[in-house]
């Protein structure tokens, strides 16, 4: 009597379907999926200007699912695991480029400034030349004054006015002599007179002590006043010599020698 040999089944060594194993391997790979996402989202916040070590960590990530879903004999899942894992890689890297891009266009809250800059002044204009003869008496005493100042005489004083014997300004020049100066604000055509010269000559030494006498005035001398300005030493400084000592284009008057 014949006994059938019972064949033996193809694949019957494998294990049988079982529906609770494949939702635990499921359920094991969306808890490896999202703590991955989670693990990504934290590097990428981290190395948000580097994108090229989000996308290797996600690759190895992405290998470690493959290899392990790999061991679970299920390829085709673990295909479609990587290939799911990266492209959400490579969405959080397009994600993160497209931040950081929006990141540079937002307008900086502190922009940078550049320096004032301070208006540019224009040169001063060349001052106007003294009007002399403009002047009243007093005013012409205190401009002769300020020449003193200004080229160094010291202890200047304006002492002209009723009973000042002749003396209008009283100075010390820059070597230390007594400088006694009268004032004569007279118009071109009344020259100073030689009696001009006598009254002053007559106090400028003997009540002043000057040691250097110097008349000035808006005017001219005549011959005569000239004359006796040359006897008694007597310096004379007419409208012409005013205009040069003031634009500083002449020899102070106390460094010219009077017979000049």
């Amino acid at each position: 009597m014949a006994i059938p040999v019972r064949r033996s089944v193809r694949g019957a060594d494998r294990p049988a379907f079982s529906l609770r194993r494949t939702a635990l391997g499921f359920v094991l790979a969306a808890v490896l999926l999202c703590v991955t996402g989670l693990a990504l989202r934290a590097a990428w916040q981290s190395a948000l200007r580097h994108p090229g070590v989000a996308v290797a960590a996600l690759a190895a990530l992405a290998a470690v699912a493959a290899a392990f879903l790999r061991r679970r004999h299920n390829r085709r899942v673990a295909a479609g695991a990587a290939a799911a894992v990266v492209e959400a890689a490579y969405e959080m890297v397009d994600t993160g480029l497209a931040e950081a891009e929006a990141t540079l266009r937002e307008p900086d809250p502190w922009p940078r400034t550049e320096p004032a800059r301070l208006p540019e002044t224009e040169a001063p204009a060349p001052e106007a030349p003294v009007d002399y003869l403009d002047m009243d008496p007093y005013a012409f005493e205190e401009a002769v004054a300020a020449l003193c100042r200004r080229d160094g005489c010291t202890e200047v004083e304006v002492v002209g006015g009723a009973g000042d014997l002749g003396a209008d300004v009283v100075a010390l020049t820059p070597d230390g002599r007594r400088l006694v100066i009268q004032c004569k604000q007279y118009c071109p055509d009344n020259k100073v007179g030689s009696q001009d010269l006598q009254r002053f000559g007559g106090t400028c030494y003997a009540v002043h002590r000057a040691e250097v006498a110097v008349v000035v005035t808006t005017s001219t001398f005549t011959e005569p006043a000239v004359e006796y300005a040359a006897q008694c030493g007597i310096l004379c400084v007419d409208l012409p010599s005013l205009s040069a000592w003031s634009d500083e284009g002449a020899p102070l008057p106390w460094h010219v020698p009077v017979d000049a």
